[in-house]
């Protein structure tokens, strides 16, 4: 129901509330504290070996441990969001993945391989329970924001990818030197826990939020906003038992969708290198301890935000102007793309400000460019939006589990970092690759049947 205001009559049109900036505040804290804790294996890894007496490859696999499960539960992590809503699956999934990354910590009272297991297995769990979270802030954004808007929000939640480095590799580098690597776990999970209030209390669909107006809805409809989408699921009892592959087919034989799949497995692959195994990088490549990689990681993520954020204004800003949409999202990528590809450069100097300096222009591109999320958004057929976005997040994310596998076997075999960071750019060209050549014009896609 809308809100009393909408009700008092007046010759003048009444001002619109602004409660979708709002509603994409919570989903920045929460993605946040969502990459925060994906990175904390990261912050504590070389610890974790140390004390565990683990290989690069043993560790590289703990390391995609996240990716397995996560790419797994994509598809009916995406079909339980379209079947029951976006604020209820969220709201379980985040008291579920806060609480598996607590138990990760008891895993510090293991040893050797056992230790290792256990340690894989939460971080599974936590990762299966973390995948419908980016479908479903694409969805919550097709809800609440118009076209012309979409941009700025998806980037304002994808950048909080690197605002977590910013707040939080400081704060567990702080706490792995003073206090031991497992208290990260147990507080990155509480947390989690913690922001669950902040959910409830002000995640609702757009015509039953109690803080916006109809003025504002009515914004966000005429904008193409799906204000609708999840009206009356509460009440509605599904047929379906799982995913339609019939409609997972006519995703993948669309040629664009086949452009944006490959180009967000590439993307992320360059994120998981950041999440993963960068600060090893500085501490075994570059010589630093734990607690300044952790500080000296926060650098690179801070361009990393300030780029993901301006490319999203950026591309917003070209489609106001009267850019096609088309143009408006493929500009910035295959910049940003281009931009990524500093990171090279590494190999090249053996300053350390010029290492952080590389790193952060490569962040800074990498982000400017990362608005797979905001060309969902723009594309996903509105009947299937979760399903869609499971099966984008999910090819995106096969990277998850190459990655970090396959740079744990480049540094056991080189014995260093060099062919790594090769390995890490050359998906930056590929990326840029898809959206010049592969993508082509960018619109929704309608389905040819669906079926109930």
């Amino acid at each position: 129901m809308f809100s009393d205001n909408t009700m008092t009559t007046s010759p003048l049109k009444a001002k619109k509330t602004n409660v979708r900036w709002i509603i994409v505040s919570i989903l920045f804290a929460i993605t946040a504290i969502n990459y925060a804790d994906r990175a904390t294996i990261s912050i504590a890894g070389s610890a974790i070996q140390h004390d565990l007496g683990l290989t690069s490859i043993q560790m590289g696999y703990i390391f995609s441990a996240f990716g397995w499960a996560y790419v797994i539960a994509q598809l009916p992590g995406g079909w339980l969001l379209d079947r029951y809503g976006s604020k209820k699956v969220y709201a379980i999934g985040l008291v579920l993945w806060s609480i598996s990354v607590m138990l990760q910590g008891f895993s510090a009272f293991f040893a050797g391989i056992t230790a290792a297991v256990v340690l894989f297995s939460f971080r599974y769990l936590m990762a299966t329970f973390e995948a419908p979270s980016f479908p479903a802030n694409a969805r919550i954004v097709a809800a609440w924001f118009p076209k012309q808007e979409r941009g700025t929000a998806s980037s304002i939640f994808n950048a909080a990818q690197y605002f977590a480095t910013v707040i939080f590799a400081p704060l567990m580098g702080w706490i792995v030197h003073y206090f031991g690597w497992h208290y990260v776990f147990f507080v990155m999970g509480a947390i989690g826990l913690v922001m669950l209030i902040f959910w409830l209390k002000f995640i609702h669909d757009p015509k039953e939020h109690p803080m916006a107006n109809k003025a504002e809805v009515d914004y966000i409809e005429e904008g193409g906003g799906l204000v609708s989408m999840d009206m009356g699921k509460k009440d509605k009892t599904a047929k379906q038992k799982g995913p339609n592959f019939n409609l997972i087919k006519q995703l993948l034989m669309n040629r664009m969708f086949i452009g944006i799949y490959l180009a967000q497995y590439c993307i992320n692959a360059m994120t998981f290198f950041f999440i993963s195994w960068f600060p090893v990088y500085l501490v075994q490549a570059r010589g630093m301890d734990i607690l300044h990689a952790g500080f000296a990681a926060a650098i690179p993520a801070l361009c990393g935000f300030s780029g993901g954020i301006f490319g999203g204004v950026f591309s917003d800003f070209l489609l106001r102007k009267g850019y096609s949409l088309s143009l408006a999202r493929k500009f910035p990528i295959v910049g940003g793309m281009i931009m990524s590809m500093a990171m090279i450069g590494c190999n090249y100097v053996d300053s350390i400000p010029l290492v952080i300096l590389f790193m952060s222009l490569s962040f800074f591109g990498k982000a400017f460019g990362a608005l797979g999320w905001a060309v969902g958004s723009d594309t996903f057929p509105k009947e299937i939006s979760g399903l869609a976005g499971g099966l984008f997040n999910m090819c995106g994310n096969l990277s998850s589990i190459t990655t970090p596998i396959v740079i744990g076997y480049i540094v056991a075999v080189t014995g260093s970092f060099e062919w790594a960071l090769v390995f890490t750019v050359a998906h930056g060209f590929v990326a840029a690759f898809c959206y010049l050549f592969l993508v082509g014009d960018i619109h929704r896609v309608e389905l040819k049947t669906v079926k109930e």
